[in-house]
């Protein structure tokens, strides 16, 4: 689960680490009378669960009040990366001297916390790691113990020189601590910035975490904005399906995680392009085959689908049946590709044999099928 920046600086500030003072607002009358509080320069920041704000124009500074009022107005339901800015931070604006860039994230490749640091934070972050990764500093942490060696040498050399190495390395500290009690995948701030007056600010935030989780934490659960959910995966989450939409051409509607994986990675390799991941689950009724083909034509790049079933728990002719269903009371304009194997799949294959949907004899063979289709 993602948050809003003004969210994550609402926990790092009851965490101790220092942000510059700051309101939301979800009208341009809000923008001029908190800007009007806030005295002086300040910054309009597009709120929205993505990143590329700045390059995309969602962060503005602004001189004074009715300019704040007007760069808001710009902002207001301009579309970044597919999100819709229905609400802005307006927060005063600090005189930087140097940015860096500092986070705690989980590498789930060695089930350890670690520490990414950089003198060279800011927008460009992601070039930094692709053209000079010599200048991103790693360290992991030991079970639940802060690395205060590994952590003090990164502290030094983030704004060059130790005058301000304990702030930071008093910033690390309560991150890693944020981290470990809200159960967060990701605590990122960039820029982390050395004001002109000798400050280390949070400039801005970014937190992540863990679903699973959330159950221990209700009040971070609060925190989701349903605004910026994918609706298509959050109705799955109602109808019991994991979905995930995709940017190709191939609906697909599989039976268990690792198959939808596999299948999607078949797809690749015989130059296809799946258009969402999905799904139905171990148990699967035709309601549920009902919601998930709904789910795939919501896509309207989607050309072809590919049904790929390896029955165990899950029952070939449930899915045949939810099929048949299907074509009864949806629309279904696109070619549908069908291999069955496992419980029940020679009833299930007998309960098709007269529709109009094209048999795979194998997962090769309705993959090179699905792809042929959709690029026709």
């Amino acid at each position: 689960m993602k948050i809003h920046e003004y969210q994550a600086k609402q926990l790092f500030k009851a965490q101790g680490i220092a942000v510059c003072p700051g309101e939301l607002a979800v009208t341009v009358d809000q923008v001029r009378s908190i800007a009007e509080t806030l005295e002086g320069r300040c910054a309009v920041k597009a709120q929205v669960h993505t990143g590329g704000r700045g390059k995309a124009g969602g962060i503005k500074l602004a001189q004074n009040p009715e300019e704040a009022a007007d760069l808001a107005g710009q902002i207001f339901g301009m579309s970044i990366r597919g999100h819709v800015v229905k609400k802005v931070w307006i927060e005063q604006a600090a005189h930087i001297d140097q940015e860096a860039y500092l986070s705690v994230t989980l590498d789930r490749s060695v089930k350890k916390m670690v520490f990414i640091c950089s003198s060279e934070g800011g927008v460009d972050i992601e070039q930094v790691a692709d053209k000079t990764p010599e200048k991103i500093t790693k360290f992991y942490t030991a079970d639940k113990t802060f690395p205060a060696a590994e952590a003090r040498a990164a502290a030094e050399a983030l704004f060059e020189g130790p005058d301000h190495a304990d702030d930071v390395l008093e910033v690390m500290r309560q991150i890693f601590s944020l981290a470990l009690e809200t159960d967060a995948s990701l605590v990122e701030i960039n820029p982390l910035v050395l004001t002109k007056e000798g400050r280390v600010l949070a400039l801005d935030g970014k937190m992540t975490f863990d679903d699973n989780a959330l159950f221990r934490h209700p009040e971070i659960a609060a925190l989701r904005d349903m605004d910026e959910e994918n609706a298509n995966e959050v109705t799955a989450k109602e109808k019991g399906l994991s979905f995930v939409q995709l940017d190709g051409n191939i609906g697909c509607m599989v039976n268990g995680a690792g198959l939808a994986m596999g299948t999607m990675d078949q797809i690749q390799l015989a130059g296809g392009a799946p258009a969402n991941f999905l799904d139905v689950g171990g148990s699967s009724s035709p309601e549920k085959v009902i919601s998930a083909f709904r789910l795939i034509l919501s896509n309207e790049k989607v050309k072809a689908i590919l049904i790929n079933i390896f029955g165990g728990i899950t029952r070939c002719d449930d899915i045949a049946k939810g099929i048949l269903e299907s074509y009864r009371c949806l629309d279904i304009p696109v070619p549908v590709v069908v291999r069955l194997c496992g419980t029940n799949a020679r009833e299930g294959l007998e309960l098709l044999r007269d529709s109009s949907l094209i048999a795979a004899e194998s997962l090769a063979d309705g993959v090179q099928k699905s792809v042929k289709l959709a690029g026709s």
